[in-house]
């Protein structure tokens, strides 16, 4: 099929990507000439396991294209998808500006019949007036040609989307007609060849099933933080508890690991657009905004945990911190706990040492741009060197079985605050280490209880 893909950001790339990768002529389109540019040299703007390579292979198939002109693109296509950023407003809504304006473009360029599908996560009704504006703008031209509206949410996993793509468990349509429905499982047909995933809906429906989809995750996790905190005051370990409740096949063990929160691009501002949608239809989400309350409380745990150890007044002291972004597999640091985290130290007057394998150009030229006393190291093990503890954020594969005894060697103290639980079974305190982790009081502090 000949496709359009508007937006050429995490979505329109890996969705453009992967439909060329089947075989499909796809022309993605963006007002960005630079990045257009760049992707013709095969210069990818983000970094996700396996795109660039696909990419450059399906550029060199004559599969892929970039170009900056819509009205080429639409007019060499059967499907065009809008997969341009939603980003949160000022009021917690999705800003749909970007949406809209493409709507209008393609009202005012496309000259034959159109399947046009929003990709990008919108609030239900957005369907709607996308297809109220390329009407008036066919009204306009004095124009009559028949679209289609149709609604395909995302559900990729950053640092997997390729293998989400790809391999989806499922695929769902929202459209008004059997038309819509039979061409959309026609584009997807090859991507579940075993399987039919195939689930057909309502246009609203398909709009509200991605944010249910994403508020439901981040309610998992924050209802297992919740557990967390408050199995570390009263003497239980969230480690075994997990264990336990995550063997019910009602509940599963997905999403139920406890941590500093969740981050990214698609939680944060899905859940608060939500709460939004909820609010301007004469409804409180009390369930939603609780998942986002205590999300923000978590993010600062382990600040609490240093302070509660080093003191208030953190002036002089240096601190090793591994992962930046919000989590492995990305160099997105949207909402990434990592940034309170140093932003709370810093302001206490530490230092930070940081080290993330993707993710520290981010922090340099964006998200902690303006923040003094950070530095940047090449190793994960150059970070300790002369610092009071190591703070682990992000859950990499390098970070994963460490050398203990050479993080012994580099910090001053023997201190680890582990934000993902990702050493708990490595019995540290056996091995002479204070370690703090998430839902399980250290002994130190039992001690001191004790006492």
């Amino acid at each position: 099929m000949k496709l359009t893909v508007i937006g050429t950001g995490y979505v329109g790339l890996v969705s453009g990507a992967c439909f060329s990768e089947m075989g499909n002529k796809v022309i993605c389109v963006d007002i960005n000439q630079e990045k257009i540019n760049n992707l013709h040299q095969g210069i990818i703007p983000i970094y996700e396991p396996r795109l660039e390579k696909m990419v450059l292979k399906n550029i060199d198939k004559k599969n892929l294209f970039f170009t900056t002109k819509l009205e080429e693109a639409v007019n060499d296509s059967e499907i065009i998808f809008i997969a341009v950023d939603t980003p949160m407003g000022k009021d917690g809504s999705a800003d749909l500006q970007d949406v809209l304006a493409v709507a209008k473009e393609v009202g005012q360029k496309m000259n034959e019949r159109l399947i046009i599908v929003n990709k990008s996560t919108v609030p239900v009704g957005t369907a709607d007036k996308v297809k109220a504006i390329i009407q008036e703008e066919l009204d306009k031209r004095k124009v009559t040609i028949g679209f289609e509206m149709v609604s395909n949410p995302e559900f990729l996993k950053e640092g997997d989307a390729i293998s989400d793509f790809m391999k989806p468990d499922r695929v769902v349509i929202g459209a008004e007609s059997e038309c819509a429905f039979k061409k959309m499982k026609e584009l997807y047909s090859s991507f579940f060849r075993t399987h039919d995933r195939f689930i057909t809906m309502d246009v609203r429906s398909a709009e509200m099933t991605k944010y249910a989809a994403n508020a439901m995750l981040a309610t998992k996790i924050s209802f297992m933080n919740e557990i967390a905190n408050i199995c570390e005051r009263v003497g239980a370990n969230v480690n075994n508890v997990r264990v336990g409740i995550g063997s019910d096949s009602r509940i599963g063990y997905s999403f139920i690991y406890p941590g500093v929160g969740y981050g990214g691009s698609c939680f944060p501002k899905d859940v608060k657009a939500l709460k939004k949608i909820a609010e301007d239809n004469g409804y409180e989400a009390q369930l939603i905004k609780s998942v986002e309350d205590v999300n923000n409380r978590q993010k600062l745990v382990i600040t609490k945990k240093i302070i509660k150890r080093f003191g208030e007044d953190l002036t002089g002291k240096t601190f090793g911190l591994w992962g930046l972004a919000f989590k492995p597999g990305t160099d997105d640091m949207r909402e990434a706990p990592a940034i309170y985290v140093i932003k709370e130290l810093v302001k206490r007057g530490a230092k930070v040492q940081a080290y993330d394998p993707k993710a520290m150009g981010e922090a340099k030229d964006f998200y902690l741009k303006n923040v003094n006393n950070v530095v940047y190291k090449k190793t994960k093990y150059e970070v300790l060197l002369n610092a009071e503890a190591l703070i682990l954020l992000t859950e990499w594969k390098e970070f994963r079985s460490p050398d203990f005894s050479e993080i012994e060697k580099q910090l001053k103290n023997s201190v680890i605050f582990d934000g993902r639980n990702q050493y708990n079974s490595y019995n540290l305190e056996e091995k002479g280490f204070e370690y703090y982790q998430i839902g399980k009081s250290n002994r130190r502090n039992i001690l001191q209880v004790i006492k």
